[in-house]
């Protein structure tokens, strides 16, 4: 490729085209939205925010993404602003709170599992249960009943797939603080689950 050639894919690369953004992404932006969030309406609000922040930042897009990656990048950001305000000033609460919780999984004095809280085998004829509608209503309703901080945690870590450090950086936790948190999104989470789909 000649230098003008690379100079004219670049500029076109850089082209934005802001009059067809809600035709072709506004679908792919509230589905994205709403699977990390688990509010409907706060993923449409933060669509049409993803898109008047797109406005006012286009003489930033570089042309190194495309539209979609750029707007979602926008639309990612502002789920973490979410996650961070979600959990504002309810670090030291959650901290508190869930030794008290756990008490009813785990035997004070053994640390065994207590009785009617110990696992038990997921039985699932289906290879894709994550597909399945009901199952998906259920998790999500039990996902809901995580403390704030503990659903953000979660969400980033095995929804969104973060990274750790940058998770606990994002969230002002400590390593040692981040997997206490997933540890105890866990067992609650699975609690929940043997209680409402087995």
């Amino acid at each position: 490729m000649h230098g003008s050639d690379r100079r004219f894919d670049i500029e076109e690369k850089k082209k934005l085209d802001p009059s067809n953004w809600v035709e072709k992404y506004a679908d792919y932006l509230y589905s994205y939205a709403a699977v990390k969030l688990y509010d409907d309406e706060l993923a449409r609000d933060l669509v049409q925010e993803t898109f008047l922040a797109a406005l006012e930042a286009q003489k930033g897009f570089n042309g190194l993404s495309s539209e979609k990656t750029w707007l979602t990048a926008i639309l990612k950001y502002k789920i973490a602003d979410i996650y961070r305000s979600r959990s504002s000033g309810l670090r030291n609460n959650a901290q508190r709170a869930a030794p008290e919780q756990e008490e009813d999984f785990f035997d004070h004095d053994n640390g065994h599992w207590n009785s009617g809280h110990d696992p038990v085998d997921f039985f699932c004829e289906q290879p894709d249960i994550l597909q399945d509608n009901e199952f998906q209503a259920i998790l999500q309703a039990c996902m809901k009943k995580l403390p704030a901080l503990w659903l953000s945690v979660f969400t980033m870590k095995h929804v969104d797939e973060e990274p750790s450090e940058s998770i606990c950086k994002a969230m002002g936790l400590s390593s040692s603080n981040f997997w206490v948190i997933i540890h105890r999104a866990k067992v609650n989470l699975r609690s929940c689950l043997q209680k409402n789909w087995i």
